[in-house]
């Protein structure tokens, strides 16, 4: 066997290992098993040596019928699930949550050429998220084709158009106020640019939000039973442990872990200190003695040997030394709560994002006022954290009136 073969074998095995980790079905796994094992099989048929994400796009194409859903039959999706799969796992470490039904989108035309000048303004200006820059892609891109299709410019686009727009496109409720937000943008921003000679973004009103859930909430008890699963004489537990730690402690957001860097700690002043990567906004932590220990414990003892700047790293033989990659969080978040046993655990949300949602309502039941809370969480407003807090209006009208100063005491009642 030579060292190509050894590399798909090992991607494989990799794979394997980690549907084990989170807990797939032996049936699943099995299934997903059996379709990795043909694709390597057609590697060797083919003579291919050399293994590369071109590959796997080739092998949908010719094996499945597309890399995408769109153009695959029914009967073939987890066919083409299992090798979006392996391919995820090689470029990001994780498997992708969910295949997609159609290729990246391209905007096009002159409407088109403005509505990448607009998306790069959202990121140099307001450093939004890659990913929320690509989901307002996606909302402009049903617009750009629409516009295209009548050979309209954004200055000629008129009321009756953005009517006929949304009544061929047939938004459900929840999806039409975010695409009604982006182009309410859009229209603005093409305004101020002097790209229209008119503001438009005046008739695109906001849609309602219909009543929120309430979200997924951890117990203090529920917290300590998870962190207590991890096996921390491991290299992968002590970076496990401090994952979780900086979701439960911080609430931090999964990508602010995973660009957690050096940089960000003053170990003189015991702080860690950066801007949020989804919003942008800066945030101070004091360095609590549970999360420095954590830290210093895997730098000494857990860490593999690299100069990345992260802190923490993928321990996988694919992608060793290297940056963690945001679906990894969660995968790592689920396998604890899994082993803690915690009650229906499946039924609620169980990622970092819901150790956020903990923290926030956890600190409240401890009568932090809900400006430290926000402040703690890294919002600009309290009207956004008021949306993580599952508890009776009665408490939140008590906690409103209390407005202490911030200080490191608020982490010391925290989980």
């Amino acid at each position: 066997m030579d060292t190509s073969e050894q590399s798909i074998s090992m991607l494989i095995a990799e794979c394997k290992r980690e549907l084990r980790l989170l807990g797939y079905s032996d049936n699943h796994a099995l299934r997903l098993s059996r379709y990795w094992d043909e694709f390597e099989k057609w590697m060797h048929l083919h003579c291919i040596n050399d293994y590369s994400s071109e590959i796997c796009y080739r092998y949908c194409h010719e094996e499945i019928g597309s890399h995408v859903l769109s153009g695959v039959e029914k009967k073939h999706w987890i066919k083409l699930r299992a090798i979006r799969m392996l391919m995820s796992y090689y470029q990001q470490g994780c498997f992708e949550f969910r295949t997609p039904s159609v290729a990246t989108r391209s905007l096009c035309g002159v409407t088109g050429e403005t509505m990448e000048l607009f998306l790069e303004h959202n990121y140099l200006v307001f450093h939004l998220a890659a990913s929320t820059i690509e989901e307002k892609r996606r909302h402009l891109f049903d617009l750009n084709s629409y516009l295209e299709s009548l050979e309209v410019s954004l200055d000629q686009i008129t009321i009756g158009h953005l009517a006929d727009f949304y009544c061929n496109m047939d938004y459900s409720q929840g999806k039409k106020r975010h695409v009604n937000s982006t182009i309410r943008q859009l229209l603005r921003y093409a305004y101020d640019t002097g790209k229209t000679s008119q503001d438009m973004s005046f008739v695109v009103m906001p849609v309602s939000k219909s009543p929120s859930k309430l979200p997924t909430t951890y117990t203090e008890d529920e917290i300590r039973r998870m962190l207590s699963t991890v096996e921390r004489s491991s290299a992968i537990g002590k970076r496990d442990y401090l994952i979780l730690l900086l979701a439960a402690e911080y609430g931090w957001r999964s990508s602010d872990i995973v660009n957690f860097s050096f940089s960000q700690i003053d170990w003189d002043k015991n702080t860690i200190s950066f801007e949020q990567h989804k919003t942008g906004v800066a945030v101070q932590y004091p360095l609590l003695s549970s999360i420095g220990n954590a830290i210093i414990e895997y730098l000494k003892y857990g860490r593999p040997e690299s100069n990345a700047q992260e802190v923490i790293l993928a321990h996988d033989t694919i992608r060793r030394g290297r940056k963690l990659m945001s679906p990894t969080i969660h995968s790592i978040v689920t396998r604890y709560l899994r082993a803690a046993n915690i009650e229906n655990w499946k039924e609620r949300k169980h990622g970092p994002h819901a150790l956020r949602h903990s923290l926030a309502t956890n600190l409240l039941k401890r009568n932090i006022s809900i400006p430290i809370i926000s402040t703690v969480l890294g919002h600009q407003s309290t009207e956004s954290t008021k949306l993580y807090i599952s508890l009776d209006i009665e408490q939140l009208r008590k906690s409103a009136l209390q407005i202490p100063q911030l200080n490191t005491a608020i982490f010391e009642v925290a989980i």
